[in-house]
């Protein structure tokens, strides 16, 4: 999924793979209230003195899943001109329906938090939190983009980047006189702000924009001070932790390395990436000799891909590797939601903490 400046071809490949194997973008279990059930804060939790010693899986819940805009409706200043990451200025003189379109459902998480979400008018299948989940899809077959349902909502503008495709659907939107403007498709902890602002610029709420980067910043660089008080400081004691993309109905099984945003988030929460440390770059086809070499202490995969294996279990078979790591060796596999744990949004800070209650305070954390 969510991956850092993929060449088009890999791109399509990880899409081809979502659709054969009938990925459906899904969030945490949510209660009535908006807030994630069975999520509970680093706060509220005591972690182990030695997460290297914890056995068995977990799965990482936030513990508020629910939207919390910076401002209620806030007026756009428009026209807004801007330059957007491919140097295409584009001029969006009109936001009263929006589409904010990528395979993280980043963008459209960000227009709901800018307050901006009664203009929202429809949803890429990743964008499955409560507040939108209402909408009427424009991606088919697991994400691909649909020109023909996108026409039919009639957008004033579109927000989206390089993850979707194909490519000429975007393309015919701009024929059809539609703004688009692309953002950022590279995903980190450290580029949360910025993708809030080219977004927010491109609706004519740079205030609100600013704000919310700020906010968001804000609180990933106290999650990461807090996440680093309970985590080892170390090097020889911090968990090794390896991100498995695993797609088992179309046989998909890839190693996110460095700069894939899977290392960004290992090492917020503490952790060695160990696929960057055995000079893994961006994301490749797993091969057993690379994981065994690399002996992570944990397994971080998104939950519909465990699925797709038939859960621990099932992956301990179709990868006899990982079986012959300590993750394996301890069933240490620790699984979050696909659309939450690459998206590097605005709830980038409520993602580290859910993931480090699952790494170091497991036993209250939704057993998987």
């Amino acid at each position: 999924m969510p991956v850092a400046h993929l060449p088009r071809a890999l791109v399509a490949l990880l899409v081809t793979s979502l659709v054969v194997a009938g990925c459906a973008g899904g969030g945490s279990p949510q209660g009535s209230d908006g807030t994630a059930d069975g999520g509970v804060r680093l706060a509220d939790v005591e972690a182990v003195a030695d997460p290297r010693n914890l056995t068995g899986p977990s799965s990482a819940v936030v513990a508020d899943a629910a939207v919390h805009p910076v401002e209620e409706a806030p007026q756009a200043v428009l026209p807004a001109t801007v330059t957007d990451v491919q140097g295409t200025t584009v001029t969006v003189e009109d936001t009263s329906r929006i589409l904010a379109l990528d395979i993280y459902g980043s963008t459209s998480r960000i227009v709901y938090e800018l307050g901006l979400g009664d203009q929202v008018i429809g949803r890429d299948t990743s964008s499955s939190f409560a507040e939108i989940a209402d909408k009427p899809l424009v991606t088919t077959n697991g994400h691909e983009l649909t020109g023909e349902a996108i026409l039919e909502l009639a957008p004033t503008v579109i927000i989206t980047d390089t993850s979707l495709g194909p490519w000429d659907v975007v393309l015919q939107m701009r024929d059809a006189g539609i703004p688009v403007v692309v953002v950022d498709a590279h995903r980190s902890v450290d580029g949360a702000g910025e993708l809030i602002r080219q977004v927010a610029a491109a609706l004519g709420v740079r205030e609100q924009g600013e704000q919310l980067a700020q906010r968001t910043q804000d609180a990933i660089t106290a999650k990461v001070a807090q996440i680093a008080q309970v985590a080892p400081a170390a090097d020889a004691d911090r968990l090794r932790i390896a991100f498995l993309y695993v797609r088992g109905q179309a046989g998909v099984y890839y190693l996110f390395g460095k700069g894939s945003g899977a290392d960004s988030l290992i090492d917020a929460v503490g952790g060695i990436d160990v696929a960057t440390e055995i000079g893994w770059e961006g994301m490749k086809p797993l091969t057993d000799e690379g994981l065994v070499k690399a002996a992570p202490d944990v397994v971080l995969v998104m939950t519909h891909g465990l699925e797709s294996v038939g859960g621990v279990d099932g992956l301990l078979e179709r990868l006899p590797a990982v079986a012959n790591t300590p993750a394996g060796e301890n069933r240490r596999i620790v699984d979050m939601d696909d659309t939450e744990v690459l998206a590097f949004g605005p709830q980038t800070a409520d993602v580290l903490d859910a993931l480090a209650v699952a790494l170091y305070a497991p036993t209250t954390a939704r057993s998987s």
